[in-house]
């Protein structure tokens, strides 16, 4: 009876989460169950077991060649990312920081010298002199993306409308058009433009219109701005309404030549010369002064003597002479003393001229626009001069 109904033997019972020495003997991996785990984060022990280690290579049993479940453990899985990107950075070559700077230099921000944004708010005080005396930045006419070079840093449209202007001028005089004639043209063209442009700052759609079909000749600070040919109207209107007709004329080619040789040369190699203040440069006020002085040697020494004088007052009859007072002083008694003609009296006139045209274009008047202040102040220094010294 003993032999038939043998007691078997007690079966083993193996712990869900075996202890390090029940894994080495046994070389059973029992599943992670969810309590387990739990448990092993609110009280962790130090028989826990090291998921990440590999399990010995060495030994043949088939046990340790099942798929174990991956670790819901948060502290592990961080533990095994940790050492992955340990061993990432480790396996690349690390190289100096000096050689990295030298084979990488940091970037130097690059400054095309035109306006900033922030600098051109209408919070500031310094706002419109800022925007009249210099271009703003790249952006807010569509064209001047397009042909940055022509229309945006060099301004070619706008420079040939400039020049163009002075011809046309030369070629109304050598016609024997009188300024009469001309001004009140000048006032009807000026009061339509002029409301035109305050209408587009009224309603954005216009203004949007305006600067696709005229954005060629704009600069970017005239999008929120009044156009400068609103200026130069008003200009040129000036002068041909209130000073003698040499005079007027002369103050026009001034404003046309001399405006556009100094933006052009001063953009060029005025970085090279000194600077007299914000945006004007030595180059340009010299290139001013030189292309001053050549407009009135050609006006007055070519243009005048083969079209003659006409029926308006001219200023400048080819005589210079001292005032009295200064004659009186310096003891001349003579008549002829102190008087100069010919190619000496044209020099004289045309180096003030020169010098004329390079002041206005230099002088900030109340931050008003230059295509205005070159006119009238060119018109005012001639007459001046004229007034005191013409004969």
């Amino acid at each position: 009876m003993a032999a038939q109904y043998q007691i078997p033997n007690t079966p083993r019972v193996i712990s869900p989460t075996p202890t390090p020495t029940e894994n080495q003997n046994n070389s059973y991996f029992a599943p992670i169950t969810r309590s387990a785990t739990a448990k092993r984060r609110s009280s962790p022990s130090s028989s826990a077991i090291d998921e990440d280690s590999e399990p010995d290579s060495t030994s043949d049993s088939s046990l340790e060649q099942r798929a174990r479940a991956p670790s819901r453990s948060p502290k592990t899985a961080g533990a095994a990312a940790v050492k992955r990107r340990n061993s990432t950075i480790a396996s690349k070559p690390s190289k100096p920081q000096s050689a990295d700077l030298a084979e990488h230099p940091p970037e130097r921000p690059q400054i095309n010298g035109h306006l900033s944004p922030s600098s051109a708010l209408p919070g500031s005080s310094t706002y419109w002199r800022d925007i009249s005396r210099s271009p703003s930045p790249l952006g807010l006419i569509p064209i001047h993306r397009h042909w940055r070079s022509i229309i945006h840093r060099h301004e070619i449209p706008r420079k040939a409308l400039h020049l163009s202007i002075g011809f046309f001028t030369l070629h109304l005089y050598s016609r024997g058009t009188t300024t009469a004639s001309i001004h009140p043209w000048l006032l009807g063209a000026l009061v339509p433009i002029a409301s035109l442009d305050y209408a587009r700052h009224a309603f954005p759609g216009l203004n949007r219109l305006y600067i696709k079909c005229v954005g060629a000749l704009m600069r970017e600070s005239e999008v929120d701005g009044y156009n400068g040919v609103i200026w130069y109207l008003l200009g040129a209107w000036t002068v041909l309404r209130f000073f003698p007709k040499d005079i007027g004329v002369m103050s026009v080619l001034l404003l046309s030549w001399c405006d556009t040789a100094a933006s052009t040369v001063g953009r060029l190699y005025g970085r090279y010369t000194p600077r007299i203040r914000r945006g004007k440069s030595l180059a340009g006020s010299a290139a001013a002064a030189a292309v001053g002085a050549l407009t009135a040697g050609l006006f007055w020494g070519l243009v005048v003597p083969s079209c003659g004088l006409g029926d308006e007052g001219f200023m400048f009859r080819g005589q210079l002479g001292l005032p009295e007072l200064i004659k009186a002083g310096a003891g001349m008694t003579g008549e002829e003393q102190g008087k100069a003609g010919g190619w000496v009296a044209l020099g004289i006139v045309s180096l003030w001229s020169g010098f004329v045209a390079s002041a206005s274009e230099v002088v900030d008047l109340f931050g008003l626009d230059d295509n205005a202040t070159i006119p009238i102040l060119s018109g005012l220094g001639l007459w001046g001069f004229f007034k005191a010294f013409a004969t």
